[in-house]
């Protein structure tokens, strides 16, 4: 039989959505690149944008959410990040601009500041 204490448990949990976030910003960066690849009016560049989009505004709700753990400064900053993105995929989706790397980029800086 096994024993797990709550903590373990817990960890576990913290662990594993952060892998998942992880996951999924890794894959909404390898999209946008392959978008940027082929240009912002592709068929790909409209799935990155849409896959960005819902992951963004997930973490947005979640981060403004009071069950979020992390420190109130850290969610607020990342709140604007967040929709500083969702502008931006939203200005390249109606053809305003074309900076599929500051999305990239940005979005590489998050996912690497995951621990």
């Amino acid at each position: 039989m096994y024993q797990f204490s709550y903590a373990d448990i817990q960890t576990d949990s913290v662990a594993d959505a952060k892998d998942r976030e992880r996951q999924l910003l890794t894959r909404s960066i390898d999209m946008l690149a392959a978008a940027a690849a082929v240009g912002h009016g592709s068929m790909e560049a409209a799935e990155a944008l849409h896959f960005t989009n819902r992951v963004w505004t997930t973490f947005v709700e979640d981060l403004g959410s009071s069950d979020n753990a992390l420190p109130k400064e850290l969610r607020a900053n990342l709140i604007s990040i967040g929709l500083w993105l969702l502008r931006e995929a939203e200005d390249i989706r109606q053809g305003r601009t074309n900076n599929f790397e500051g999305l990239i980029e940005v979005s590489q800086i998050i996912r690497d500041g995951i621990q």
